[in-house]
């Protein structure tokens, strides 16, 4: 079986009988930082070795002919007419087209194949990953001047006006930014970053997919929203500059919001709780101290069930069996909750008996065949041929 990239290679010489320019832009883990990048906070995301791929030529007219090589399916359209479509898998290279639009930054007709090894719905970004791989694409094929920020802005807010996710940054963030062997400590309020060493000598990123995702996790994401907005008007009161739970102490958090409601109080109690937790853990890899970095996945995962409350049983039942193995140095549940994947720093010499443990207590418990990852952290968006 090809991989993705010889894969739209082969797929697009045989349809357009040329030779492409192509993209390859990755998926993202979020190591630690769940729930703050709305809240204005710190995430700490890296790049993986699985990644959407886009093979492209310009045309001399205005049309679009995009082929999905993993679906066999092909959908065609032009620059100027562009629209929402029913198909699905085409939007996350129209919408990009649309936001170029919209900023004067015209492309010309194109010919694209594309495909990708990021799992779909695990929490990975596919999506980012296609339309950073697109917009990177069609930036250097038309030769439209955009920089790597701008990239990811028009990214993000292609997916927000055109696919109708409301998404943070961090996702195309971590795409077009990733270092192989770093994460990136991104301020979702300045968009400062800073590239932290993550050496895993020995050491995998694990994802134990739980094969659900519960019917709550849209519904409740929005409640969640509100609530951390409902904890900093109250805590405004009587601290005026706090702007954002970002700008909040837990000392703040406790004198404001102790007596009041206990979802806003937990709500937020999480929040500041977890950017005090993720800045710790930075200092942790800067010393190398990948074992206490480990406890604070743990903390994180701790928070998002009791506090946020974005747990569910499958999630919490694989991190209890990830506590039970010697060869897991940490793990929590990633991504919006409800559902979706546990993420693990596993040891490499024990991941083959581990996997098999963790995959058999699950079976037996839920009756539900879990999927497993194992990733590493590599580059960002580049063009790779």
């Amino acid at each position: 079986m090809k991989d993705s990239k010889e894969l739209v290679k082969s797929v697009f010489l045989k349809t357009f009988n040329e030779q492409p320019l192509i993209v390859r832009s990755p998926g993202r883990v979020n190591l630690i930082g769940e729930h703050t990048d709305y809240n204005m906070g710190f995430v700490l995301p890296a790049a993986i070795n699985k990644a959407a791929y886009v093979a492209i030529t310009a045309r001399e007219d205005d049309n679009i002919f995009l082929v999905a090589a993993d679906l066999d399916e092909s959908f065609s359209t032009t620059v100027s007419t562009c629209g929402y479509s029913d198909k699905g898998w085409p939007n996350y290279v129209i919408c990009i087209v649309e936001q170029l639009l919209k900023i004067n930054k015209k492309p010309g007709g194109f010919n694209a194949v594309i495909s990708g090894d990021v799992p779909l719905g695990a929490g990975m970004s596919s999506s980012a990953a296609l339309e950073c791989a697109t917009i990177f694409a069609l930036n250097h094929l038309f030769d439209l001047g955009l920089e790597k920020m701008e990239m990811v802005k028009l990214a993000q807010k292609a997916e927000n006006e055109f696919v109708g996710v409301n998404c943070g940054i961090m996702d195309q963030f971590a795409s077009v930014f990733g270092k192989k062997g770093h994460v990136i400590k991104l301020d979702c309020r300045s968009l400062e970053y800073e590239y932290v060493p993550f050496e895993l000598k020995g050491i995998k990123i694990v994802l134990f997919d739980s094969m659900v995702k519960h019917s709550l996790a849209s519904s409740e994401y929005n409640v969640r929203t509100r609530q951390c907005s409902e904890g900093v008007l109250i805590i405004k009161k009587k601290y005026p500059q706090i702007k954002t739970l970002r700008d909040a102490t837990i000392d703040m958090v406790e004198d404001c919001l102790a007596n009041e409601s206990a979802d806003i109080y937990h709500r937020c109690k999480y929040v500041v709780e977890e950017n005090d937790r993720l800045i710790a853990a930075c200092d942790d890899l800067n010393k190398g101290n990948i074992e206490d970095f480990g406890q604070k996945m743990y903390e994180t995962h701790q928070g998002l069930s009791k506090l946020y409350e974005v747990s569910c049983p499958e999630l919490d039942f694989i991190v209890r069996c990830t506590k039970k193995e010697q060869g897991i140095l940490g793990a929590r549940m990633m991504g919006g909750g409800f559902g979706g994947c546990v993420i693990s720093l596993v040891k490499e010499d024990e991941l083959e008996g581990i996997v098999k443990r963790v995959k058999e207590a699950y079976w037996n418990k839920m009756n539900i065949e879990m999927n497993v990852y194992i990733t590493q952290i590599e580059d960002g968006t580049n063009i790779v041929n």
